[in-house]
């Protein structure tokens, strides 16, 4: 149903002239993005009431008073705080099927469409004001003690949850409405809701389910280093796993074949895609989540950790006609965000920019992204050899896999098309080898790659508990520093807060090698060098290895020496 404009509502109503309409809509043009009605408080034109008024009329929705409010205990403590503080939701009245929720932005539909998702319950929203939400929060919310440890104690010590469960786990043959009805039970909802809040809170990148013998493990890594929380009763296993394939619409009667899915959300007012993988083991099923938070990336090139000496010499490479730029490293070390942030670049209206991938991670306006379906033979290659007669000017291929995807990557290049790309090596050097054990033939490696982008993620020392210290001997000995080299440098470490979760680390910052192709490399390459003697070539031509790009971060005090020895051993 369409509705009409926040504008017009406000000008029906009496709240404001059509001048100051036209005033509030050429105001909001110079803040893109900016809710008309919140420009209209800013500006002092209306007040925080008439915004809800017109807010209620423009969705047909009741107003209430907020600040006003008694609300029963058994209602409030169906939303958890994390979740009501994100949302900006307060949990008013329940009657047996539907939950009534006082939000002040109606407008955002998603909002609605997730609590029912995460609740399991008919949505049914009235408006309030924002101060009056934000002071009616604080009451209810301000002094919540309310947390993973507290929800787990409830859970264990709930008989009837656990006679429900006990006599599924026991039973023979499964009775799906069973099932069903545990995993919609309001504690399993509620211990999964704050565990899914707290991860997209704390920008964790996976969430892990184990079932094992006599526990159920649930685990969050968060900057690259899993993270135990407190396990819940071994029983609900069953239960907390259903509940994710409901949410991820997976078929809840089988257990014997792995599954893949998805969750879409909008928490807080950006999307995050959780990608669902569920895999059958000895103990029951086995799931792990994907956080793909697109608020917590910048897709800048600027911004990525490139030194600026670095940054320089990658951006003329990519604006080279043809040719293929490979981005190597682990997997989870960043090398799709590198890639990603410079199509962002390349992005124009001049040039044709397709991608295939397994899954699509970031969608992008004015770029074609195919996604990769290995089960119905959408394979790389397969895909890659329909892009070609498209006209594309730049591919991106989320990896190559084999020699069939590296010689149409080989041949794409070669018909004047730049094509990006990833591999899964140690560092840039190691590439040409591991091209050339996929089977492509050296002079063709020569005629195509471009420059090859090594990198590492480390975490960064937390800024809250950061301290000076002095690292241990042996830690200088692993990366060939001797006294000379750390004489009047600095070293900081993190001794562990309520910010980091005690580790002594916030986020992470990228480490970087850029190895590009030039005619004496090309040499090397034909006369079939080792991977060090092209190392050697290339820090002569002023590659910055991943070693020294740790021990600049080092001396910067970003990152800890632990962190560099941990991330780049391998090629010491």
């Amino acid at each position: 149903m369409a509705h009409r404009r926040i504008g017009q509502v406000l000008v029906d109503m009496g709240f404001i002239t059509d001048e100051q309409q036209e005033l509030l809509v050429d105001e909001q043009q110079q803040h893109p993005g900016q809710l008309l009605g919140k420009v209209a408080l800013d500006m002092g034109i209306i007040n925080d009431d008439q915004l809800a008024q017109a807010l209620a009329e423009q969705m047909s929705l009741p107003t209430v008073s907020a600040g006003d409010l008694t609300i029963n205990k058994d209602v409030l403590a169906m939303v958890t705080a994390p979740m009501a503080q994100m949302y900006r939701i307060l949990p008013i009245e329940f009657d047996g099927e539907t939950l009534t929720v006082a939000m002040c932005d109606p407008q955002n539909l998603h909002v609605q469409d997730e609590l029912r998702t995460f609740l399991g319950y008919n949505i049914r929203a009235v408006v309030a004001t924002e101060p009056a939400m934000i002071l009616a929060l604080e009451r209810y919310y301000g002094e919540s003690t309310e947390s993973v440890e507290s929800i787990v104690s409830a859970l264990e010590e709930d008989e009837e949850l656990a006679a429900a469960a006990a006599s599924i786990n026991t039973a023979g043959a499964i009775n799906l409405d069973d099932v069903t009805a545990l995993a919609d039970s309001a504690p399993v909802r509620k211990l999964l809701n704050m565990v899914l809040l707290m991860a997209i809170r704390e920008h964790a990148s996976d969430l892990h389910f184990e079932p094992f013998e006599d526990e159920f493990r649930i685990r969050i890594k968060a900057d690259g280093v899993l993270y135990e929380m407190v396990p819940p009763p071994r029983h609900l296993a069953f239960a907390i796993t259903t509940r994710i394939k409901v949410m991820a619409n997976l078929d809840i009667a089988e257990r014997r074949l792995p599954q893949d899915g998805r969750i879409e959300l909008t928490v807080g007012g950006h999307p995050v895609d959780l990608r669902v993988s569920v895999l059958p083991t000895m103990f029951g099923e086995s799931v792990v989540m994907r956080v793909l938070d697109r608020s917590v990336v910048s897709l800048d090139l600027a911004k990525v950790g490139l030194s600026q000496e670095t940054l320089d010499k990658f951006r003329e490479v990519i604006t080279r006609p043809n040719g293929i730029v490979l981005v190597t490293g682990p997997t989870g070390s960043g090398k799709t965000t590198t890639l990603y942030s410079a199509l962002n670049e390349l992005n124009s209206v001049e040039d044709k920019l397709i991608t295939t991938e397994e899954p699509v991670e970031y969608d992008m306006d004015g770029i074609v992204q195919v996604p990769i379906d290995a089960s119905i033979g959408n394979s790389f290659a397969h895909v890659l050899r329909s892009i070609l007669r498209q006209d594309p000017d730049i591919i991106l291929v989320g990896e190559i896999r084999d020699l069939e995807t590296a010689e149409i990557a080989v041949q794409a290049s070669l018909t004047g098309h730049l094509v990006f790309s990833t591999l899964h090596t140690n560092d840039a050097p190691s590439t040409i080898t591991r091209l050339k054990d996929m089977g492509v033939p050296t002079f063709l490696i020569t005629a195509t790659v471009e420059a090859i982008l090594a990198q590492r993620l480390v975490r960064k020392v937390c800024p809250q508990c950061r301290e000076e210290y002095t690292p241990a001997r042996e830690i200088f000995d692993d990366l060939q520093l001797t006294s000379d080299d750390i004489r009047g440098k600095r070293f900081y470490r993190g001794t562990g807060c309520e910010l980091c979760n005690n580790t002594g680390y916030k986020g992470r910052v990228g480490l970087f090698e850029l190895m590009i192709m030039n005619n004496a490399m090309r040499d090397k390459i034909m006369a079939n060098a080792q991977a060090d003697e092209l190392r050697q070539l290339a820090c002569q031509n002023g590659m910055i290895s991943l070693r020294e790009s740790g021990i600049t971060a080092c001396f910067a005090g970003v990152t800890t020496p632990e962190e560099v020895v941990r991330e780049t051993m391998l090629e010491a």
